[in-house]
């Protein structure tokens, strides 16, 4: 799945092609996607070379070579007013205990709804793949989701790639919580979250990668991180 801008930079790229048979220079890609600088239009680039959809050649400048088309893209429909959201459909919930109700024992399905960037941003997945198992001692009351993790920004709070992240759903932050954090829609990250006076800064876990400083109207919570589950 591409986010928006991914999409369009794709499909810009590739009706270039069918129109000169040379692809656009990464000026030209700003343009057409209104971005601020050639930095984004790098990242896109990698994101979607990562995914299969085109091939950069080697020792040639501007060659890029356009391998697939999404499926949507294929058969006519541009997935206009595309949204992506990491925590759409019925999540796992659970209630408060009253009583002897449960003692804990009863594991409760968490849905996995995609993969979660600690690293260069990659978009998040809108539909569940398969559930996990959770004991409700590590979950608390509230709604539940879990992401897989790619990257390695958040190594030094011992969050590893091809970790899951156990979720709890939530639109707001406190300061030092790590969230999901969604940005212009389109990007979501996971990070350590802080307010610097009218700003948000979302923060990275290793001195390889920087923070990045936010106005709030870029940034959506999506939920917190409340626990990890790790295969060895």
């Amino acid at each position: 799945m591409l986010t928006r801008k991914q999409f369009e930079l794709l499909r810009f790229i590739n009706e270039r092609l069918k129109d000169t048979g040379v692809p656009p220079s990464f000026d030209e890609m700003k343009d057409a996607l209104d971005l601020r600088s050639k930095s984004g239009i790098h990242r896109l680039i990698t994101a979607l070379e990562e995914r299969g959809f085109i091939r950069r050649l080697p020792n040639r400048a501007r060659a890029i070579e356009v391998i697939k088309l999404p499926e949507t893209a294929a058969s006519g429909n541009a997935r206009r007013g595309f949204t992506p959201s990491v925590i759409e459909g019925n999540l796992g919930k659970i209630r408060p205990s009253s009583g002897m109700e449960s003692d804990g024992e009863t594991p409760v399905a968490v849905p996995v709804m995609g993969r979660i960037a600690a690293g260069t941003p990659i978009e998040a997945l809108q539909t569940r793949s398969h559930t996990i198992s959770v004991p409700p001692d590590m979950l608390g009351s509230g709604e539940h989701y879990a992401l897989e993790v790619r990257g390695d920004s958040m190594v030094d709070a011992g969050i590893l790639d091809g970790d899951m992240a156990l979720i709890q759903r939530n639109d707001s932050a406190d300061t030092g919580d790590i969230v999901v954090a969604l940005i212009d829609e389109e990007e979501a990250t996971l990070k350590r979250f802080r307010r610097r006076g009218a700003s948000i800064a979302l923060e990275p876990a290793n001195t390889a990668y920087e923070v990045r400083i936010l106005p709030p109207n870029r940034v959506r919570i999506q939920g917190k991180l409340i626990g990890l589950y790790r295969r060895y």
